[in-house]
Protein backbone atom coordinates (compact mmCIF):
# COMPACT_ATOMS: atom_id res chain seq x y z
CA UNK A 1 0.00 0.00 0.00
CA UNK A 2 1.37 3.43 -0.89
CA UNK A 3 1.42 6.49 1.33
CA UNK A 4 -1.33 8.25 -0.69
CA UNK A 5 -3.59 5.19 -0.44
CA UNK A 6 -3.06 5.01 3.29
CA UNK A 7 -4.03 8.67 3.65
CA UNK A 8 -7.15 8.26 1.52
CA UNK A 9 -8.28 5.25 3.56
CA UNK A 10 -7.92 7.09 6.85
CA UNK A 11 -10.42 9.78 5.81
CA UNK A 12 -10.54 13.59 5.81
CA UNK A 13 -9.55 14.00 9.44
CA UNK A 14 -6.14 12.49 8.86
CA UNK A 15 -5.53 14.78 5.87
CA UNK A 16 -6.24 17.78 8.09
CA UNK A 17 -3.97 16.33 10.73
CA UNK A 18 -1.20 15.84 8.18
CA UNK A 19 -1.54 19.43 6.97
CA UNK A 20 -1.41 20.69 10.55
CA UNK A 21 1.65 18.55 11.26
CA UNK A 22 3.42 19.83 8.13
CA UNK A 23 2.57 23.41 9.08
CA UNK A 24 3.98 22.92 12.57
CA UNK A 25 7.11 21.30 11.16
CA UNK A 26 7.58 24.21 8.76
CA UNK A 27 7.18 26.72 11.63
CA UNK A 28 9.69 24.77 13.70
CA UNK A 29 12.27 24.78 10.88
CA UNK A 30 11.63 28.49 10.24
CA UNK A 31 12.05 29.25 13.96
CA UNK A 32 15.34 27.34 14.12
CA UNK A 33 16.58 29.15 11.00
CA UNK A 34 15.70 32.52 12.56
CA UNK A 35 17.53 31.56 15.76
CA UNK A 36 20.60 30.62 13.70
CA UNK A 37 20.37 33.97 11.86
CA UNK A 38 20.16 35.79 15.21
CA UNK A 39 23.25 33.98 16.46
CA UNK A 40 25.09 34.95 13.28
CA UNK A 41 24.24 38.65 13.55
CA UNK A 42 24.70 38.82 17.35
CA UNK A 43 28.39 39.90 17.15
CA UNK A 44 27.46 42.94 15.05
CA UNK A 45 27.16 46.29 16.89
CA UNK A 46 23.82 46.95 18.51
CA UNK A 47 21.20 44.61 19.94
CA UNK A 48 20.28 43.15 16.52
CA UNK A 49 20.72 39.51 17.44
CA UNK A 50 18.68 39.48 20.63
CA UNK A 51 15.27 40.42 19.15
CA UNK A 52 15.84 38.07 16.20
CA UNK A 53 16.62 35.18 18.55
CA UNK A 54 13.51 36.04 20.61
CA UNK A 55 11.30 35.87 17.50
CA UNK A 56 12.83 32.51 16.57
CA UNK A 57 12.24 31.17 20.09
CA UNK A 58 8.62 32.28 19.93
CA UNK A 59 8.10 30.41 16.66
CA UNK A 60 9.74 27.28 18.05
CA UNK A 61 7.68 27.42 21.26
CA UNK A 62 4.44 27.80 19.32
CA UNK A 63 5.18 24.81 17.11
CA UNK A 64 6.90 22.23 19.34
CA UNK A 65 5.40 20.33 22.28
CA UNK A 66 8.85 19.30 23.49
CA UNK A 67 10.05 22.91 23.48
CA UNK A 68 6.95 23.92 25.44
CA UNK A 69 7.69 21.29 28.09
CA UNK A 70 11.29 22.50 28.39
CA UNK A 71 10.02 26.10 28.57
CA UNK A 72 7.70 25.19 31.45
CA UNK A 73 10.56 23.49 33.29
CA UNK A 74 12.70 26.59 32.79
CA UNK A 75 9.81 28.73 33.98
CA UNK A 76 9.64 26.80 37.25
CA UNK A 77 13.42 26.92 37.69
CA UNK A 78 14.02 30.57 36.71
CA UNK A 79 10.74 32.54 36.53
CA UNK A 80 12.48 35.92 36.47
CA UNK A 81 14.30 35.09 33.23
CA UNK A 82 11.38 33.38 31.48
CA UNK A 83 8.72 36.00 32.24
CA UNK A 84 9.64 38.34 29.33
CA UNK A 85 9.22 35.47 26.86
CA UNK A 86 5.85 34.63 28.37
CA UNK A 87 4.74 38.22 27.78
CA UNK A 88 5.87 37.96 24.16
CA UNK A 89 3.98 34.67 23.66
CA UNK A 90 0.58 36.16 24.50
CA UNK A 91 -2.07 36.64 21.82
CA UNK A 92 -1.50 40.39 22.04
CA UNK A 93 2.21 40.59 22.92
CA UNK A 94 3.56 43.55 24.85
CA UNK A 95 6.65 44.17 22.75
CA UNK A 96 7.68 47.70 23.76
CA UNK A 97 7.30 47.22 27.55
CA UNK A 98 9.22 43.94 27.42
CA UNK A 99 12.16 45.44 25.56
CA UNK A 100 12.15 48.53 27.81
CA UNK A 101 12.19 46.31 30.91
CA UNK A 102 15.05 44.25 29.50
CA UNK A 103 17.01 47.40 28.61
CA UNK A 104 16.62 48.64 32.20
CA UNK A 105 17.68 45.24 33.54
CA UNK A 106 20.74 45.16 31.28
CA UNK A 107 21.69 48.70 32.25
CA UNK A 108 21.35 47.77 35.92
CA UNK A 109 23.73 44.84 35.46
CA UNK A 110 26.35 46.72 33.45
CA UNK A 111 26.38 50.38 34.52
CA UNK A 112 27.16 51.82 37.95
CA UNK A 113 24.24 53.19 39.92
CA UNK A 114 25.31 56.83 39.49
CA UNK A 115 25.51 56.59 35.68
CA UNK A 116 22.17 54.92 34.90
CA UNK A 117 20.62 57.17 32.28
CA UNK A 118 17.61 55.08 31.20
CA UNK A 119 15.99 55.09 34.63
CA UNK A 120 16.54 58.84 34.96
CA UNK A 121 15.12 59.43 31.49
CA UNK A 122 12.03 57.39 32.38
CA UNK A 123 11.45 59.41 35.56
CA UNK A 124 11.84 62.72 33.75
CA UNK A 125 9.40 61.59 31.02
CA UNK A 126 6.86 60.61 33.68
CA UNK A 127 7.15 64.04 35.32
CA UNK A 128 6.75 65.73 31.94
CA UNK A 129 3.63 63.70 31.09
CA UNK A 130 2.11 64.30 34.53
CA UNK A 131 2.61 68.07 34.23
CA UNK A 132 1.32 68.14 30.67
CA UNK A 133 -1.81 66.03 31.10
CA UNK A 134 -3.09 67.23 34.51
Amino acid sequence: MTFANALSELGPRSNGGMARWLGRAAMLVLGLAIIALGILIAPLPGPGGIPVIAVGLILVLRSSFRAKRLFIRAQHARPKYVYPFRRLLRKKPEIAPVFWQQALRAEKMVVKRTNRRLARARRSMRRLFRRTFR
